[in-house]
């Protein structure tokens, strides 16, 4: 059965956004914001509970950035990201000169901003909206 919690679309939809160019020394100025995040497995004693979580960003242009990502229950207190080479984005790296980056070094970026987020925190309220609801 999966629970979540209202969102403004699924996560996996930021890749048909459309794609926005974004110079990679300006990714600090990137403000995303929590959109949403689902439990798509509650967990049991043989299984993690696990789901995930959309971010997104107004760009100047407006036109909208997102990130989205799976993440696993590891512990009390302890989220992680399920797969760190699978972030979702819309986002089209470049660097200085205006060349697109590889996925490879996309993805470097990409937790890089991840791991600014409090995103484990949402998590967590949504894991905690849950387990009361159970």
């Amino acid at each position: 059965m999966m629970k979540s919690a209202s969102h403004a679309c699924p996560p996996w939809t930021v890749r048909a956004w459309p794609p926005l160019l974004w110079q990679v020394d300006q990714l600090r100025r990137l403000q995303l914001r929590h959109l949403g995040t689902r439990v798509t497995n509650p967990g049991d004693q043989t299984t993690r509970t696990a789901g995930q979580t959309i971010w997104a960003s107004s760009a100047a242009s407006g036109s909208q950035a997102g990130m989205a990502w799976d993440w696993i229950h590891l512990s009390r207190g302890i989220v992680a990201m399920a797969d760190p080479l699978s972030v979702v984005t819309n986002l089209r790296l470049v660097n200085g000169d205006g060349d697109g980056l590889t996925m490879l070094e996309t993805l470097r970026y990409l937790n890089e901003v991840v791991h600014t987020l409090s995103w484990q925190d949402e998590v967590e309220q949504v894991m905690l909206i849950n387990e009361q609801a159970a």
